[in-house]
């Protein structure tokens, strides 16, 4: 297998794709998939905190222009957006998506057909955003993508509330992990998402995903081929959380961490309900988190 071909062909060649598959099948009997823990039996179409039964739900899927430069090249980064979300932030951007559940239903098989309909366009990967409570149903389309011919990288778009099994169960499969690192705080996970342990396991997780695939490595384009990219939105107020987290990344990863702070917050969704939510990012608290990063010692800012 030359060095720069997707992981999960040698995996599906060896068997282990189609063993994950059935893996992360059964664990939907008594969902266990995400940190929330819901125990609800999905294969009988019940429901937990995702609203999403043995199906998975596409909002909808494109080129997608607007990522990562080393995502995007010329082509774009063959986006898809899973409808419903394990976190659920009370101000997420894409609020009719994870909240209202906009999108509808589709087979693995329409699923598979749509991962190489992006490659088919000449998108550079696919990209699954918010995949977390989606992992069986995106494993089985996998299989029968492959089978068809997919041969792009894999992104896995996460807010970061990952359970350690289910990232396992993705070790060989996934190339490029771009997970969010939204908080340091517990009080903030609890109140913008209900999940007081956001933190830890986003810590958990974040280290699971660097085991797996390392730091971030491109082709002679620039084009991400495997590893990790790292998202922090950068919150009104938060100049401490993300002095944390930056920390984090740099004590326990790597100071090559492709890092991307992002300056677009504003208030969507039910930030309103928030005062230290209810206002725009200002430049200059964003210049103050740029200035972290550096004194911090990250060597990678996207």
């Amino acid at each position: 297998m030359p060095d720069d071909e997707p992981a999960y062909i040698r995996s599906h060649a060896q068997g282990r794709l189609k063993r994950r598959v059935a893996a992360a099948r059964e664990r939907m009997q008594q969902c266990d998939l995400c940190p929330r823990q819901c125990g609800v039996n999905r294969l009988a179409g019940e429901t937990g905190f995702c609203q999403t039964a043995d199906e998975a739900w596409v909002a909808s899927y494109a080129p997608h222009f607007g990522e990562e430069t080393p995502l995007v090249g010329r082509h774009g980064s063959g986006t898809i957006f899973f409808s419903h979300c394990n976190l659920g932030c009370r101000f997420c951007q894409n609020f009719d998506i994870s909240h209202q559940g906009a999108g509808q239903p589709i087979t693995h098989a329409q699923l598979a057909a749509i991962m190489l309909q992006l490659q088919d366009m000449g998108c550079h990967n696919i990209n699954l955003v918010s995949p977390s409570h989606v992992v069986p149903q995106i494993l089985a389309a996998l299989e029968m993508a492959v089978a068809k011919g997919l041969h792009v990288p894999l992104v896995y778009n996460t807010g970061g509330y990952d359970n350690p099994d289910t990232l396992a169960l993705l070790d060989g499969l996934v190339d490029i992990y771009m997970p969010d690192f939204k908080f340091w705080d517990p009080g903030s996970g609890r109140a913008y998402c209900g999940v007081p342990d956001y933190p830890e396991v986003a810590r958990q997780a974040l280290l699971s995903m660097h085991r797996q695939v390392g730091e971030l490595t491109t082709d002679a384009d620039g084009i991400a081929r495997r590893g990790m990219i790292i998202r922090h939105l950068v919150m009104p107020q938060g100049l401490v959380e993300t002095r944390g987290i930056l920390t984090f990344i740099v004590e326990q990863l790597s100071r090559d961490t492709y890092l991307n702070l992002m300056p677009q917050y504003r208030p969507c969704g039910q930030a309103g309900e928030f005062p230290a939510l209810s206002r725009s990012l200002s430049p200059r608290e964003f210049e103050a988190a740029v200035l972290a990063a550096m004194e911090i010692g990250l060597r990678r800012l996207g």
